[in-house]
């Protein structure tokens, strides 16, 4: 069953994403009067769909293979690659008959799609399950600085006025990509302003131990939301709603203490100081020899009850949400240029359809599904980008360098050009998948 949550939450997703990229290059060529032969969301591979009808110009359909979806645009070097259409004289209505700088517009529609896509569903979120806001000037007592802040030198009481020189509204940008990719902390300690300074691979730290293990506004605990009856933990007095404050007396500092420390203690009892309904218990279930203890938490940290949380406004929600949006995709930017630059593994940091679907989880929840959507739409946005031909960024060079030489690229360079960029691209398809199914038979 979770599998098919996963695959159902994955194929939902990039459905979305998908339809919306395509109609983006739809619209756009029919605002210039290009014809729109085909709308297909997944492939219609080998001529198999799954549905389809005709009206005007277009046939809409679904098709089998469900690896994206395309448009077919009258006069257009494309994946379908027909020779047949292009060997026929130009028509008025065809791509190839208008202007670089409206066939140029046409190829950044999808793209442009997504990003608009990305920052509605942004913002939106925020609107509707955030509701509300920590504004950093709230903080007077100052951070928390849990395992990974004092690792780069904060304290207790440490009060962050500027990231990079530049003062800041939400207190949760403090944990960001802008933070944890390498920056400058500006910080009031004790009255005297000093700087923290973020090494470049701070993102390292933060991957493996968790967000929660870098700074908050008070104690980090665990909020068990699911207690196996079968566990050891049931059968300890576990119960769903507790909070986990401490193993084995020592107080959470990281998001990973407790999976680190279960797989330390296979076989062995672990003690859990809980709170539960303002009273401090002790359990002490058996870690099971797959070092679990048949739980479900999530890492959460306390907010001092003297701080007033701020409304979420629609202008402050679409502030907010671009840039969130802005930030995935400059956070993208930076990940692909370590892996160029040899900081990165292609391996550990490229995500295949498994691999995408194991992050939106095994259990549906409308604010995590969007939230990941979201995301992805400002990866599409930004993979179509790469000047790759086959992809929209690379039209978007050739069409660039055309409206600046005034010189036109033959139909057969464009050919092979796409050629070149699909079998690329089915490179890099068969690599993600294949770096899916071995990172899961390793695990």
């Amino acid at each position: 069953m979770t599998g098919l949550i996963m695959a159902a939450q994955l194929i939902l997703g990039l459905s979305i994403l998908v339809a919306l990229h395509e109609l983006g290059h739809y619209l756009a060529a029919r605002a210039f009067g290009i014809r729109v032969e085909k709308f297909y969301l997944f492939f219609d591979a080998w001529g198999f769909k799954l549905f389809s009808f005709k009206r005007g110009d277009t046939e809409w359909g679904i098709g089998w293979l469900p690896f994206g979806g395309y448009v077919k645009i009258s006069g257009m070097v494309d994946e379908s690659m027909d020779k047949e259409q292009l060997a026929q004289p130009p028509q008025p209505w065809e791509f190839r008959s208008k202007p670089a700088w409206q066939r140029l517009i046409v190829m950044i529609g999808g793209v442009a799609m997504n990003v608009i896509l990305g920052i509605i569903i942004f913002s939106a979120s925020l609107l509707v399950y955030k509701g509300e806001y920590l504004p950093n000037s709230e903080v007077k007592n100052g951070i928390v600085a849990y395992k990974l802040g004092k690792q780069i030198g904060l304290e207790d009481g440490d009060k962050i006025t500027a990231i990079n020189g530049k003062p800041f509204e939400r207190f949760d940008d403090l944990r960001t990509s802008k933070v944890v990719f390498g920056s400058v902390l500006s910080v009031n300690r004790n009255g005297q302003n000093i700087e923290i300074v973020v090494p470049d691979d701070f993102y390292k730290r933060v991957s493996a131990e968790g967000q929660w293990s870098f700074l908050g506004t008070g104690k980090l605990y665990y909020d068990v939301s699911l207690v196996d009856e079968g566990g050891s933990a049931y059968q300890a007095g576990l119960k769903k709603g507790d909070q986990i404050t401490a193993i084995n007396n020592e107080p959470i500092s990281a998001g990973s203490d407790l999976p680190k420390k279960l797989s330390e203690l296979k076989g062995k009892k672990v003690k859990l100081t809980v709170l539960r309904n303002g009273e401090n218990l002790e359990v002490s279930p058996v870690v099971n020899k797959q070092g679990k203890i048949s739980v479900g938490y999530n890492t959460s940290a306390e907010i001092d009850k003297s701080y007033k949380m701020a409304a979420i406004t629609p202008m402050l929600a679409l502030s907010f949400g671009t840039a969130d949006a802005w930030e995935a995709l400059v956070s993208n930017i930076k990940g692909l240029g370590k892996i160029f630059s040899g900081e990165e593994k292609a391996s550990d940091s490229l995500q295949g359809p498994i691999g995408i679907a194991q992050i939106y989880g095994g259990t549906f929840n409308w604010e995590w599904f969007w939230r990941i959507t979201g995301l992805l739409s400002m990866v599409l946005a930004f993979m179509n980008m790469l000047p790759i031909p086959a992809l929209d960024g690379g039209h978007v060079i050739f069409l660039t360098i055309e409206a600046i030489t005034r010189r036109k690229f033959s139909d057969q360079f464009m050919e092979r050009a796409q050629v070149v960029g699909m079998v690329l691209l089915l490179g890099l398809m068969v690599f993600a998948v294949g770096n899916d199914v071995w990172k899961h038979i390793l695990n």
